[in-house]
């Protein structure tokens, strides 16, 4: 099926260059691009994700609950 789509210039510029790198046409390119993204298997706008240092032997303290925001407040609020 022929259509025509409006793209971003370095959006196609890029594409065009993964065309050439890969052996593959623009249309290719294109398709499995949006292939993967309608699949689920392609995530650009999800950022990686995040790792928090820790310190200490890890674990929680005994009673807290990280599930109760309200009760975490007050720990750290250090109210009873």
């Amino acid at each position: 099926m022929r259509t025509t789509i409006r793209l971003n210039d370095d959006v196609l510029a890029r594409a065009k260059i993964r065309a050439a790198e890969t052996g593959r046409t623009l249309t290719r390119v294109i398709e499995d691009a949006l292939r993967r993204d309608l699949d689920g298997t392609a995530s650009p706008g999800e950022p990686p994700p995040i790792e928090i240092p820790t310190a200490g032997s890890g674990g929680l303290l005994p009673g807290v609950d990280l599930d109760d925001t309200s009760a975490l407040l007050d720990r750290m609020e250090g109210l009873p």
